[in-house]
């Protein structure tokens, strides 16, 4: 199998994700973290060298501070 040396991964539709299941935005970004943590495992298991993720816009500063604030007590 051919493994790239990086990858990027642009991380969207925690809320959507949340949402859909009629719960809190925030219970989507943590399910979000889990999967980060899983790849991040798997990346360097397998030999890729340099992961980029794409977690936080511009535009994610304009949520409510409470959102943003536990977004980064996430990261």
């Amino acid at each position: 199998m051919n493994i790239p040396k990086h990858i990027a991964i642009i991380m969207d539709g925690n809320g959507r994700w949340a949402k859909k299941r009629l719960l809190p935005r925030i219970a989507g970004h943590k399910k979000g973290v889990d999967t980060v943590k899983t790849i991040v495992k798997y990346c360097g298991k397998i030999g890729i060298e340099t992961l980029t993720l794409f977690a936080f816009s511009s535009e994610n500063k304009n949520r409510s501070d409470e959102e943003v604030t536990l977004l980064f007590k996430l990261f």
